[in-house]
């Protein structure tokens, strides 16, 4: 198994990949950049499902565009809001969405990159990958997730009550924050986002998040989770906590990458779903 040696993705070079390889994937519509020959990802059907791909007005000319999942029939769901690695909306995250809709859920991941017009799964340069992700600032980003959150309010499919949202590597980061910014959430899971923005702001959190994080992690040190915990428990936020796999590298629940750690995965998986129950996203 190779490692990831930047907390928000790995160099094409730096993974096992053959073109064939990469150009099979490609097709069914995984990130190239982070490819590895040897994955096998999870492929969940749509069987019993709703999938959309709507369009969410954010007060942008264009209107920020988002996948959902969601089971067929009526009836009010609870709703997590999944946020992308660097590698926008692509399969792994659309077969999440498709995870949670078969539990039950509403799943909802927004395109937080679209501004910028390009189809980064299909990018290979990581160069040009970290352009596209730079032009997305954290207000910015914010502020989508609070427009996402509005819509879902809205929907006749979701209940408005119970709120979650869930994230990814770049996406992780996104979650710390708006459990400090959108009181409507009720609650987090921050799979190895990145720490050091938010340690201080650990006072401010409104919702509890559950952080996910591996201790071979060469991108987040376990240096920057101790000060988080640190945190955390100087601010009272015993419904928050982190847990740390010994034996996981960055992305491990990315079953798309050579970083996967199938045991890990699930096990933060179950830790996840019972982090939403525990704290009334279910």
């Amino acid at each position: 198994m190779l490692t990831l040696t930047r907390p928000d993705g790995t160099p094409s070079v730096d993974l096992h990949l053959t073109r064939r390889g990469a150009v099979g994937m490609f097709f069914v519509g995984y990130a190239v950049a982070a490819l590895s020959a040897e994955a096998a990802p999870i492929m969940t059907p749509a069987d019993g499902l709703i999938i959309e791909e709507v369009t969410i007005p954010n007060g942008a000319a264009s209107p920020l565009p988002a996948y959902v999942a969601r089971p067929k029939g009526k009836g009010r769901h609870a709703t997590i809001v999944v946020v992308n690695e660097i590698f926008g909306i692509h399969e792994y995250i659309k077969d999440i969405c498709r995870r949670l809709a078969t539990l039950g859920y509403v799943a909802v991941a927004p395109d937080f990159f679209y501004r910028a017009g390009v189809n980064l799964p299909a990018l290979t340069d990581f160069a040009e990958i970290r352009k596209v992700v730079a032009q997305a600032s954290p207000e910015q980003v914010d502020g989508d997730v609070r427009a996402t959150i509005g819509w879902i309010k809205g929907a006749a499919f979701a209940n408005p009550g119970k709120i979650g949202i869930t994230g990814f590597c770049w996406g992780g980061g996104v979650v710390w924050r708006a459990a400090i910014e959108d009181a409507e959430i009720k609650a987090g899971v921050a799979w190895y986002g990145q720490l050091k923005p938010v340690i201080a702001r650990a006072t401010e959190l409104k919702a509890p998040v559950l952080g996910l994080y591996g201790a071979l992690d060469q991108g987040i040190p376990q240096t920057d989770v101790e000060a988080m915990r640190a945190a955390l428990k100087a601010a009272g936020k015993t419904g928050s906590d982190i847990h740390v796999y010994a034996d996981a590298q960055h992305g491990f629940h990315a079953d798309y990458r050579a970083s996967y750690n199938e045991a890990d995965a699930k096990d933060g998986w179950a830790r996840m779903l019972a982090h939403f129950k525990a704290n009334g996203v279910a």
